[in-house]
């Protein structure tokens, strides 16, 4: 488009910004938002491009609202994932060498320095900043850090430090997610594949068998009594294995991971999966049992061996079912145990005969057994004869039996697989000792988590559920490793605090990160911190004058405002600061509000770095721009639902934003004098202004952007259909134009100052006051006038589509005054369905006989149509119809080409008219 260059406009205005959005206290009100700082070890892509600018929008809003606003932004790179990253380039990983030189483009120069850990850190930190900025970001870079910045890392240690002195932290034995390349617990920012998976509890019921122990790992210990037989897979090899003095029989994965959970193990030898078929095998609780085969046994889940209880277990008793209905062992029968609601007998083969499921391959088999498992531990009961309990109580109580008399053992594994470590290696579940963790579980704490939520305003307000239950279930958490980037425990400096544990109150940090750097670090004690957060005085406190001004920063900004994060992290991180803030901070210093992000999609599939399903986020805004990206991300779903990129999509965008440049820039050349319709415009544009502010303090973007954008730009295509050509109005468009470069200059920041320049504005519109509604110039009569008009007008396109024919004349039909009486009787009527007969209650009605009960159902038809506020409209102040068509009479003979004849119904020759309704007139079209 002439006069549009993106590129060259957006670039000059990233020179003209400048220092704009440093953000100092000030006498204005504040407003603190921060976003979940990335770790930099690839590029950006669009996903992250979504997590920032939704912030900025919100940021860029209030700014104008007139609020001092600061979006800070920093790097995390604690841990391990750089670590394993440069351990795979150096030993020439191809993968890898494949990510960061091919989709990441990182220069080969760089790409061979990357051996350091800290090489890939600084290269992409920088890499960050500056697609940052090519996006529009409105941060303060002034308090950029990095989470291994030695002051920084003095800051960590003060957190701990009142964590641990308030008996938040303690060492103990954990099963942990652990990294045995890298000889290291990891967490979901170390793992390549998995990073959801979670660690669950099994219980060992041990089997006695001819040749030794079989132990099989249940979920669900109090089912023992209705054990029938075991299942083995006849093509696996086992193996015996002496654990901790006495002969297990496992599979040989299962060996492996024993021995990472506090087992002495020693392989002595191998029996095929297939010489176990047949063995009978006991266990006090369950009886003689035999082993059957199975090849749905995964000997890589558990023990590789596993009891079957068909009468509660679906798969066990699909199995068994295919068995028998081969002729073998036809002498088993289910043993059921649990009483249900909602489920015969035998639960498991009354879901699956519901289900119509064939055999054990069946897709559905998996939701089934969840089905069943779910029902019988909310509402199921064990029988009298086993104690009668519920489901929930019986199997702790089951367990705890079978730990203490029956020989069982607790063994660990991961709900999923496979978890795979940044390093390339398999994670698996290890036991740690003297390892240091978070107590979470701890209740006492978790009731003061509680206790804040309800004060925390969370956006979509559904995820309060999930918060809720986070707190909840929350275990103790591993907070250190031994390897890795990081800040050195400082009571036990042999460890280094893990990603997430050193990443929880940051956002404090953010308010005097750009002052501390200018302290010596060795002078940062606990003291400092202490005084600069909590206001605590001490003797011999250094520096006093620079610790106040930092203790001011802090107590302006304080406490965030929002806190905006994917809603994936609500199980950990986004729960974890709330929990630490409570521990630390006072009252006042409380988080106030978090918005929760949905994920992002690349043409329906789930973006991901690590499989290389991403488009870059420089990539997009070199092809299709900076204010093009920004209005697909921020109009294509609100912030707290998944989006789904797809560049015709965004294509698309880009037009739209052209269209607005060469709208205003039109605009301001207009030179005409008022016109009736100007009214209607800006009182239009009021609602707007109102729509557009309510959405965005409600961080609705899509719905902002429709209204700021799509709103304005149909009643903009309305109003010069409606004016004579060369008439619009100088006044009004240069009133519109000027606020909807402001409306949508959070959204499309380059474009508006653009605009603004030319449009002689003063500053920079980023900073231009936002726009208010002025009140007086809402006419809603004009407006529902209007609304008339151009329902008419769409009525009469849509018969002229369909007639197909090439008409002479229009004859648009106005209902008469009873029907105007008929509608408001209706739509005032607290039960409209029954509206007939309270129309012909009416003595003038009942004289009109059929036509009145007849106008009466069209009526309830319309007025169910029609939107409430409409009716409300309707019922206090409906238009002059008549003297509405004989204003626009020559407005719509020129639209349509032909003439239009205006008449009130009861005048007109044509049967039609009679189908003339308040605010839908009949239209006869010769």
């Amino acid at each position: 488009m002439n006069g549009f260059d993106m590129n060259k406009l957006e670039s000059e205005c990233r020179e003209r910004w400048g220092t704009l959005f440093e953000a100092n206290p000030s006498d204005k009100e504040k407003f603190y938002i921060t976003v979940a700082y990335p770790y930099p070890s690839g590029a950006m892509h669009v996903g992250h491009g979504r997590t920032y600018m939704v912030p900025d929008v919100i940021a860029r809003f209030w700014r104008m609202r007139g609020k001092q606003v600061l979006y800070p932004m920093a790097f995390h790179v604690t841990g391990a994932p750089v670590i394993g990253i440069s351990k795979r380039i150096a030993r020439g990983d191809e993968a890898a060498i494949h990510l960061y030189r091919d989709l990441y483009r990182v220069p080969q120069q760089v790409l061979d320095q990357f051996t350091d850990p800290l090489a890939i850190v600084n290269h992409f930190s920088n890499e960050y900043e500056r697609v940052m900025r090519m996006c529009g970001l409105s941060i303060d870079w002034r308090r950029r850090f990095t989470t291994v910045d030695p002051t920084y890392s003095k800051f960590v240690e003060w957190q701990f430090s009142h964590l641990y002195n308030d008996g938040h932290v303690a060492k103990g034995a954990h099963p942990v997610r652990y990294c045995p390349q890298d000889d290291n617990p990891v967490g979901d920012h170390d793992l390549l594949e998995g990073e959801k998976a979670e660690v669950i509890k099994f219980t060992l019921v041990m089997y006695q068998s001819e040749e030794g122990l079989i132990p099989t790992a249940t979920l669900r210990p109090e089912t023992i009594y209705g054990v029938t037989n075991l299942w083995v897979n006849p093509t696996v090899t086992y193996v015996k294995a002496e654990v901790d003095g006495v002969v297990w029989i496992v599979s040989r994965e299962a060996a492996d991971k024993l021995a990472m959970q506090d087992h002495a193990v020693k392989v002595i030898g191998e029996i095929p999966g297939s010489a176990l078929v047949d063995q009978m095998v006991t266990h006090p609780l369950a009886g003689q049992v035999r082993i059957l085969p199975a090849d749905f046994v995964d000997p890589d889940m558990a023990t590789g061996i596993v009891m079957s209880v068909p009468a509660h277990a679906p798969f066990d008793y699909i199995a068994l079912r295919d068995l028998q209905q081969q002729g073998q062992y036809t002498d088993i029968v289910p043993v059921p145990l649990i009483t249900v609601e909602g489920y015969g007998k035998v639960p498991a083969k009354d879901a699956v005969e519901r289900a119509n499921i064939t055999n054990q391959h069946d897709v559905r088999m998996e939701a089934l057994t969840q089905e069943v498992y779910s029902a019988e531990f909310a509402k199921g009961k064990l029988y009298p004869e086993y104690g009668g309990a519920p489901v929930r109580v019986a199997r702790d109580t089951v367990a705890d039996l079978m730990l203490a008399e029956y020989g069982s053992a607790v063994m660990y594994e991961f709900d999923h697989r496979p978890v795979i470590c940044r390093c390339g290696s398999r994670v698996y579940v290890k036991i740690l000792h003297d390892q240091w963790f978070l107590k979470y579980s701890d209740p006492v704490w978790k009731e003061q988590v509680h206790e804040h939520l309800p004060r925390i305003k969370l956006v979509p307000t559904e995820v309060r559920a999930e918060f809720e239950r986070t707190v909840d279930w929350l275990k103790d958490w591993a907070c250190t490793r031994r390897v890795g980037l990081g800040t050195k425990v400082p009571w036990d400096p042999t460890w280094l605090f893990e990603p997430l544990s050193d990443s929880t109150i940051y956002m404090a940090y953010y308010t005097i990160a750009h002052r501390i750097r200018e302290i010596d670090p060795a002078l940062l004690t606990p003291a400092v911190f202490d005084y600069i957060f909590l206001g605590t005085e001490s003797p011999d406190l250094p520096i006093r004058e620079q610790l106040d001004a930092l203790r001011a920063e802090f107590m302006y900004w304080y406490p965030y405002d929002f806190r905006f994060s994917a809603k994936d992290l609500i199980s950990n991180h986004l729960t974890f600061q709330v929990f630490h803030h409570v521990a630390i901070f006072p009252e006042q210093y409380q988080p106030k509000g978090i918005v929760v992000f949905g994920m992002g999609l690349l043409n329906g599939a789930k973006m991901s770095s690590s499989k290389g399903n991403v488009f870059l986020l420089e990539d997009a805004v070199q092809e299709f721009g900076a204010d093009t990206v920004r209005m697909f991300l921020m109009g294509s779903a609100e912030p707290w639902q998944d989006f789904d990129w797809r560049n015709e999509l965004v294509a698309s965008t880009r037009k739209q934003i052209e269209r607005f440049y060469a709208t205003v820039t039109e605009g301001m050349t207009v030179t005409g004098d008022q016109t009736p319709i100007d009214a209607w415009l800006i009182s239009r544009l009021q609602r707007h202004i109102q729509k557009t502010t309510d959405a965005l303090e409600l961080f609705q973007t899509r719905q902002a952007l429709q209204e700021s954008f799509f709103a304005i730009e149909a009643d903009l295509k309305w109003y010069w259909r409606r004016v004579p050509a060369g008439s619009a109005c100088n006044a009004a468009i240069r009133e519109l134009c000027q606020v909807w470069v402001r409306l949508l200059a959070p959204f499309i920041p380059f474009t508006c100052e653009a605009l603004w320049h030319q449009m002689g504005e003063e500053g920079f519109v980023s900073v231009a006051p936002w726009p208010v509604p002025q009140q007086e110039k809402i006419l809603p009569s004009v407006e529902l006038a209007e609304e008339l008009l151009a329902r008419t007008v769409e009525d009469i396109e849509s018969i002229m589509k369909l007639i197909q024919i090439t008409p002479s004349s229009i004859e648009i039909a106005v209902a008469p005054a009873w029907k105007q009486q008929v509608f408001a009787l209706i739509a005032s009527s607290s039960d409209r369905k029954a509206g007939v007969g309270e129309v012909m209650k009416n003595e003038e009605m009942r004289a009109r006989g059929k036509a009145a009960a007849e106008t009466a159902k069209q009526c309830i038809t319309l007025v169910h149509r029609l939107p409430p506020q409409l009716i409300e409209q309707l019922l206090t102040e409906a238009p002059d119809e008549l003297a509405l068509f004989y204003a626009a009479q020559g407005f719509l003979e020129e639209s349509f080409g032909i003439p239009v004849k205006i008449v009130g119904a009861e005048e007109s020759v044509h049967t039609k008219a009679g189908s003339a309704l308040p605010f839908k007139p009949a239209i006869i079209i010769e």
